[in-house]
């Protein structure tokens, strides 16, 4: 009899777990794959079809190294990587990443400690433990004294606690990425600000070249009106453009400290003169890039790889949630010695003392909050699919856009350098013009005003041109090989 409710009661415990077990549907907020799909190339635009010109070459792939070869350039990145306070942040974020990993492993191994007890108990006369104890003789109040070994063990007989280590290990990988992703944004932006402190020393230069050039025109103007051919407004015109281009100097010269002190940030040091060659900017911009094929960025870009890895961390965070309707299985045990006397605590084997026990528990009733982190985490694994598409539809959307920007910066540029060669021609036309009296004065202004114009925006196209090949390499995932 006592064996057929043994059975009874292990066939009603085996019906609850299997009824517990039941996790909720999804159908409400279904789950679903990320899209990894890629078009094959970037667009149609000239620009791309000159940049994806093989599956093997891809400047992303380039180390920077190599990619960058302006030797104070070089300098600066180096330091930044050394010593760039963001980028050190994200290097103890993985720590702490790899530090989480280690605690989810230990979570479904066996637990092993020791432990010492001892403590004083008196039950009262008229219990069953009371008179127990008097009848037998022992000392009132009784000790309990003890010692010994204590394990503990999960059993994961569904893989719920190694999947949360898996997603653990997941989040690790991604926090690499991460710190990956954030070197190249850091090397990209010393570039595109060593180039843009560059093109504002050119600009500086051409500046104070105009200055001189209208300091001698208003020499002259004002020559010309002490001989009666020119008259005071003239004089005025000019020398209010002279102060106009002066004012101007100081606005550019204080960009240039903005620059320098943008680059110090990044590199991690205090405002300081950074070291460049600017006489440098004006050699020549690669006007092909090599692209390579769409589906490279999969692998090269780290904010996708990121985001794939998160995508997987969820994924598991979904099954974990699920298996936490299951059953759990686990076993405690206990070794060492217990007795009611210290004199008698070591003596072997009566004061040997041992405990195994094993507990099969689920869930039945009040699942609710079970429920939610379920939901939740699917939720999360939707979020982690929609950010892994727009991570991915980003990154081609950037290559695209800065692989035809080179195309077109350049056919922009020869022509702005024509309108530069012929506004440079057409100061020397007015000049001999005016002295002629055949051009008043207003066309010399505005011819200088327009060449300085065009010598300006010159650079700043000329300055595009080398920022969109920084781009272009950032976008590949170039800078953390």
């Amino acid at each position: 009899m006592p064996r057929v409710k043994l059975n009874s009661t292990l066939r009603a415990a085996v019906c609850v777990c299997a009824m517990s077990g039941c996790a909720p549907s999804l159908s409400q907020n279904p789950p679903r794959e990320a899209k990894k799909e890629v078009p094959t190339a970037f667009g149609g635009t000239p620009g791309a079809s000159k940049a994806a010109s093989g599956a093997d070459a891809n400047a992303g792939m380039q180390v920077w190294s190599q990619f960058f070869t302006d030797p104070n350039l070089k300098q600066l990145i180096e330091g930044a990587l050394a010593n760039n306070q963001e980028l050190n942040i994200r290097l103890q974020e993985i720590i702490v990443a790899n530090t989480e990993v280690l605690a989810r492993t230990g979570e479904y191994l066996p637990s092993l400690g020791v432990g010492v007890g001892a403590g004083l108990d008196r039950p009262g006369e008229w219990t069953t433990d009371g008179k127990a104890d008097r009848a037998t003789g022992v000392p009132d109040p009784k000790g309990d004294f003890k010692f010994g070994l204590f394990a503990s063990w999960e059993i994961d007989i569904w893989k719920k606690l190694r999947n949360a280590a898996k997603a653990a290990q997941m989040r690790y990988l991604a926090s690499i990425q991460g710190k990956n992703f954030l070197m190249t944004q850091i090397i990209a932006e010393i570039a595109r600000s060593y180039y843009e402190l560059m093109a504002l020393d050119n600009q500086l230069e051409v500046l104070k070249g105009n200055i001189k050039i209208q300091q001698d025109a208003l020499a002259v103007v004002r020559y010309e009106k002490e001989a009666a051919r020119a008259t005071q407004l003239a004089v005025q015109r000019f020398e209010a453009e002279v102060l106009k281009n002066q004012g101007r100097q100081f606005y550019l010269e204080q960009q240039i400290i903005e620059a320098e002190n943008k680059i110090n940030f990044l590199v991690g040091r205090y405002p300081q003169p950074v070291a460049r060659n600017s006489a440098s900017f004006n050699n020549p911009v690669p006007t092909v890039i090599q692209a390579g094929i769409p589906s490279q960025l999969l692998d090269n870009r780290p904010d996708v790889k990121q985001a794939e890895y998160e995508l997987e961390a969820a994924k598991l965070d979904v099954n974990v949630a699920k298996k936490r309707f299951y059953p759990s299985l686990s076993i405690d045990a206990e070794l060492g010695y217990e007795s009611f006397n210290l004199k008698h605590l070591v003596t072997t084997p009566e004061s040997l003392a041992a405990n195994l026990a094993g507990n099969l528990v689920a869930p039945l009733l009040n699942r609710r909050a079970i429920k939610a982190q379920y939901f939740a985490a699917n939720a999360e694994q939707l979020k982690a699919v929609y950010n892994y598409e727009r991570a991915l539809l980003q990154a081609f959307t950037e290559v695209a856009n800065q692989v035809s920007m080179i195309d077109n910066l350049q056919k922009s540029y020869e022509l702005e350098s024509q309108q530069v060669d012929l506004l440079t021609q057409a100061i020397e036309v007015s000049n001999v013009l005016f002295q002629s009296a055949r051009a008043d004065y207003m066309e010399v202004l505005l011819t200088r005003r327009d060449a300085l114009t065009s010598q300006m925006e010159l650079i700043d196209t000329k300055l595009r041109q080398m920022q969109s090949v920084v781009n272009v390499y950032q976008a590949l995932g170039g800078g953390w090989h």
